[in-house]
């Protein structure tokens, strides 16, 4: 890869990547207001905007960072087998995304149901916390690999060093 389409790829999956962070943050929040709120219209407004927010912000991010980040590992030096760090990463963001796809639909079947229910009862359905929460923890983890990219190579890696080495 080119360093201009490099770079660009590079501009495109750090966006993305801290978006979905952010996006996950204005969620958390959403879903701790409905937790605590007592007024029945903040707890519908709340699942609505966190259904919202999940489908056409988050979900998108998620699998534009997914798809970025393996365009970055098999475009440059670091490639997706070579590093721990690589491989760890993806570990963590494939799990995130199917978490979050998962975990989307029920999101969507609760915001319809808060908007047919009467008053009586939304207080007891709560916010949404556990999941966006360990998932914005999931997110700097993978954040902080990708900043600080700890040393220590596959042995898949280590072989590919050993014979780029001795063709040179």
């Amino acid at each position: 890869m080119g360093p201009r389409l490099r770079k660009f790829a590079l501009s495109v999956h750090l966006t993305c990547s801290v978006g979905w962070i952010g996006a996950v943050l204005a969620y958390l929040a959403l879903g701790g207001r409905a937790a605590i709120s007592h007024d029945a219209q903040a707890i519908r407004s709340s699942w609505t905007a966190m259904e919202l927010i999940g489908w056409y912000v988050i979900v998108p991010l998620a699998l534009t960072s997914l798809s970025t980040g393996l365009v970055m590992a098999l475009g440059t030096k670091w490639g997706l087998l070579r590093h721990y760090w690589v491989l760890i990463s993806l570990g963590l963001t494939v799990s995130a995304t199917a978490v979050l796809l998962l975990h989307m639909p029920t999101v969507s079947a609760t915001a319809e149901l808060v908007q047919r229910m009467d008053g009586d009862g939304l207080e007891e359905l709560g916010g949404d916390l556990l999941h966006p929460g360990i998932g914005l923890i999931v997110l700097v983890v993978v954040q902080t690999l990708n900043l600080y990219k700890p040393p220590g190579m596959t042995p898949y890696g280590w072989r590919k060093q050993q014979r780029e080495s001795a063709a040179r």
